[in-house]
């Protein structure tokens, strides 16, 4: 079964960074999506950044492009979402989620196309 767990988040203030981890497991191809989603209070969810785990295959949401960088560590099947010049924009819980490497160029505007979730870890950018 593949399970997803999220680390990293917390508190901090416009313009600092943080490093979120997504550590995966159970993974039983070669080759999967997975991908960064977050839910602001009030607001639908956003699909954030995406990567592929054998070709590293990266997409970002306007929002986040040039702010975010998405990384996957295959010897740790970690996923990591560095994010730097944080706003309190982008204050919300922020969620990993696995699919199919086929869903690659749709699936941050598809979430439905995830087949795995992990618990979410919230992330508050202070003005």
């Amino acid at each position: 079964e593949v399970q997803l767990v999220e680390s990293g988040g917390g508190l901090v203030q416009a313009g600092e960074s943080l490093r979120l981890s997504c550590a995966a497991s159970g993974f039983t191809y070669d080759d999967y999506t997975i991908a960064w989603f977050r839910r602001a209070p009030g607001k639908e969810r956003e699909g954030v950044s995406s990567i592929t785990t054998s070709e590293h295959v990266t997409y970002y949401a306007d929002s986040v492009k040039g702010r975010f960088t998405i990384s996957y560590d295959n010897a740790k099947n970690t996923m990591y979402l560095q994010m730097n010049s944080l706003k309190p924009e982008d204050t919300a819980v922020y969620y990993c989620a696995a699919g199919s490497r086929r869903w690659m160029r749709v699936l941050l505007s598809a979430p439905n196309r995830a087949d795995y979730w992990g618990q979410g870890t919230q992330v508050t950018v202070s003005s």
